[in-house]
């Protein structure tokens, strides 16, 4: 037991993302890396009742309530609330090219940070002493959104230093996945400082975070020893791009993307990620993503090529974010047609269709429940054909009561 009601729950259910909420709200509970590779919450100390009540009150383990959002003028059961929804890219040529698709959530931050709206951005990063691993820290300028740019697939817990950020008391954008930005809307309703300080809160549609582990995979199929590493690259530098390993003497091994997601980390994405409502940032300002092309059978390609980023706006601060980057210039955007997404991101939609039966396999199963509220779950479900919900609800069952998830 820790002390801690919330987080002893969140334990007993594999429930937990990662964020890092709870080591922000109390002072006894740090994140720490934990087998096979997942950032934990580890309580060293009383957490009081009030710090657990905080907890248990904006964990996303625990709660995903989005039933307060603003209504948008356009609202899907798959693909949530949107003020604009379209693709585009950055017209910051060297930006597109590092960056993980289209390179459009760099150049709003950018834009942001150019305009004046915003005096830093917290985002994630390689670590510099561990290359695969990650670290959250400020950018105050293009050059360092430009470091920070492409994605990292492995653990991170983002809002473990939200209060030092907070005590700056400067005005900044928060980008993380989803269930972080979730997090740092639910702690809002109870803390005025977010509101006041962090104006533009960014995501990017997330397939799972998986396990340390999983890069130590990638690094042994590469041949790559990682006391030798120097850098590390999830994607980027190119569209999708590839996994890189660069040795201290300067060479390098890569991995096609198809090959280091599709065959290793998708198979050790951590449990919670498997049940989550809302991958896509709904309650973000601006959510983006990959707006991959359709091959000749209507899967998403990988073969290189320009990057090209899917983007909704989901509230009016991101859609007048948006609209102003386009109008000085620093992002090209084009409407796109809602039902298009389903090509672009098909895993996305499959997810959540099938969330509900995971739910039931839950219940059933005996495990916690996590609360979700205002996320169209039924609606999704009834788009999802009867066999595939009784396929993904039994098979869940199985691996629950197998010890397998």
């Amino acid at each position: 037991m820790s002390g801690s009601p919330a987080l002893d729950r969140v334990a007993r259910g594999q429930l937990c993302t990662g964020c890092g909420l709870c080591a922000t709200i109390a002072g006894n509970v740090a994140m720490a890396m934990v087998p096979p590779g997942y950032l934990r919450p580890v309580v060293s100390g009383p957490v009081t009742p009030a710090e657990d009540a905080a907890i248990a009150a904006a964990c996303p383990a625990l709660v995903v309530d989005e039933s307060d959002r603003a209504a948008a003028p356009a609202s899907d059961p798959i693909w949530g609330p949107s003020f604009f929804t379209g693709t585009g890219f950055t017209t910051d040529t060297a930006l597109r090219h590092q960056a993980s698709s289209g390179g459009v959530l760099s150049g709003l931050l950018v834009h942001a940070l150019a305009e004046g709206l915003i005096d830093f951005v917290v985002q994630t990063s390689a670590d510099a002493e561990v290359p695969t691993a990650n670290r959250t820290g400020a950018s105050a300028d293009r050059d360092a959104v430009f470091a920070a740019a492409g994605s990292r697939y492995a653990p991170s817990s983002p809002l473990a230093d939200l209060e030092t950020w907070l005590a700056r008391g400067q005005r900044f954008a928060f980008v993380g996945k989803p269930c972080d930005v979730t997090a740092l809307r639910a702690r809002a309703r109870h803390d005025p400082r977010i509101a006041a300080q962090v104006p533009l809160m960014l995501a990017f549609f997330c397939a799972g975070i998986p396990s340390a582990a999983g890069t130590d995979r990638i690094l042994k199929r590469l041949g790559v020893d990682k006391g030798d590493l120097a850098s590390f690259r999830y994607r980027g530098d190119g569209w999708p791009g590839f996994a890189t390993a660069t040795r201290r003497d300067g060479s390098a091994e890569r991995m096609s993307y198809a090959d280091s997601w599709g065959d290793i980390l998708s198979k050790e994405v951590q449990f919670r990620c498997k049940i989550c409502p809302d991958a896509i940032g709904n309650v973000a300002d601006i959510a983006c993503a990959d707006a991959w092309y359709g091959d000749e059978r209507g899967y998403p390609s990988f073969d290189e090529q320009d990057g090209r980023s899917l983007v909704i706006a989901r509230t009016p601060a991101g859609k007048a974010l948006l609209d102003a980057a386009i109008a000085a210039g620093r992002i090209e955007a084009t409407p796109l047609a809602v039902r298009e997404i389903d090509r672009m991101q098909p895993a996305q939609a499959r997810r959540k269709r099938q969330i509900l039966s995971r739910l039931m396999a839950l219940a059933v199963a005996g495990r916690p429940l996590p609360r979700y509220r205002g996320l169209d779950l039924w609606a999704a479900a009834r788009q999802e054909r009867l066999g595939e919900q009784a396929r993904s609800f039994a098979g869940l069952v199985r691996r629950l009561l197998q010890g397998r998830a």
